[in-house]
């Protein structure tokens, strides 16, 4: 443990030193870099996927449940995806340097902010190998550090696309200490990594709660959390039947093991009878079990609509993470508000109407990161945002909400020229 924690304050130090030449890395150098890595995940697939099937077969073997194996997953066409938004990241602008928010003082001081990096970033995640590439193109594109510990479910992985990150990275002469990587899987290390402020500037946990809450909890640096998704969609009385089946079932099917996947179904009394047997009838087919309340039950009947079974106080605020949704008949707005309002996670809540008054009651009164407007809840994620990639989702509101990509993972500075201006 003695070397592993001397390791560990080595490549710490060494990712605080990068951090000196990564504020002013020039952006060329930093969008060849992120080409290169492209390219390499592109070219160097076979190997990656060689790594992640061991990986995957180990995790199997030992009782890994379906949603973290398919988070765990590489294939080709995700390896694919992710060459495709680190080149959507090299395309975006640099955002070092930027100048907003302006003006000129009475006494003619210009002030402005300009954007600067947040330093040494730390990520511990877990099962999702594709966050080692997320979070170190982004860091690279926004001139910050980061220091990588991931799971030990997904350690070969990990290794293999840390390689392609680094490497490239040398290749372009992007400082060492740029990309750091923690292999070794000891979960005190963690600890230990949580108490090293003066090399640390943001720490972001990506997993379970159990990982969030310990983060949250230790760290003494700043931390993002979120990632937690117990997400929601109302059909309100006036909801296009058409429109809220294709959303519901696309926010709940399309792919049911992540946190933006829809858990729980609200829907207005008055469009109910019609909507909630055309759900179950194509749910059904999809095999997915429906939680419901006393209401939805009686709609349905004799239960030959498929896996219907009645709803559990633990199936309301819960992210199933599965083919599985809560499904709850509401008398109104109010009423879907309030549940949200008591068993929303902060993530992404969706409603389905044609009201004008009651989209904007839900955007405005709805407190989550992401709201949406007759759209799937599938679509809080930093490349479906034109982002490239997310570091995270917060559902925190200090600093950053929602996905966060290279602006939010940047600070600014106060800039203030005179012309000789002296404070009276």
């Amino acid at each position: 443990m003695e070397q592993e924690l001397r390791e560990l304050e080595t490549r710490l130090q060494r990712a605080r030193q990068a951090t000196g030449r990564l504020g002013f890395l020039p952006t060329v150098v930093k969008n060849r870099a992120l080409k290169s890595v492209a390219t390499a995940l592109r070219d160097g697939s076979t190997e990656v996927l060689a790594a992640n099937r061991e990986d995957y077969e180990e995790a199997r073997s030992g009782g890994m449940n379906e949603a973290m194996l398919d988070r765990l997953l590489l294939t080709e066409e995700r390896m694919q995806a992710m060459a495709d938004d680190v080149m959507t990241v090299a395309a975006l602008p640099d955002p070092i340097g930027q100048v907003f928010a302006s003006r000129t003082l009475p006494n003619g001081l210009q002030l402005s902010k300009r954007r600067v990096p947040l330093g040494v970033i730390a990520a511990i995640y877990e099962s999702r190998p594709n966050v080692t590439i997320d979070i170190s193109t982004l860091c690279l594109k926004s001139g910050n550090a980061c220091v990588l510990r991931g799971g030990r479910e997904a350690l070969r992985s990990n290794r293999a696309l840390a390689r392609i990150v680094r490497s490239a990275c040398l290749a372009e002469d992007v400082p060492e200490g740029a990309v750091e990587f923690i292999e070794s899987t000891d979960r005190s290390l963690v600890g230990h990594l949580l108490k090293m402020r003066q090399y640390i500037d943001l720490v972001i946990p990506r997993g379970g709660s159990e990982l969030i809450r310990l983060v949250a909890e230790n760290a003494t640096m700043a931390v993002v959390t979120g990632g937690i998704g117990v997400c929601h969609a109302f059909v309100d009385r006036s909801a296009n039947p058409e429109m809220a089946l294709r959303i519901v079932h696309n926010a709940k099917v399309q792919r049911p093991t992540v946190c933006n996947a829809l858990d729980c179904v609200l829907v207005h009394r008055e469009i109910a009878p019609v909507f909630i047997p055309r759900l179950a009838e194509m749910w059904r087919d999809a095999g997915v079990e429906m939680r419901c309340d006393a209401a939805a039950l009686a709609i349905l009947g004799d239960g030959t609509c498929g896996r219907v079974v009645a709803a559990s106080d633990e199936d309301w605020g819960k992210e199933f993470l599965s083919l599985v949704a809560s499904v709850r008949v509401v008398d109104s707005l109010d009423k879907a508000l309030a549940h949200i309002a008591r068993y929303g996670s902060g993530h992404s809540e969706a409603i389905v109407t044609e009201d004008y008054s009651s989209s904007s009651r839900f955007q405005s009164e709805v407190d989550a990161a992401c709201v949406y407007v007759n759209a799937s809840t599938r679509f809080t994620d930093g490349s479906q945002f034109g982002l490239g990639a997310e570091i995270g989702i917060s559902t925190q509101k200090f600093h950053a909400r929602g996905p966060m990509a290279l602006e939010e993972i940047t600070s600014y500075k106060w800039v203030a020229l005179g012309t000789g201006q002296v404070r009276e």
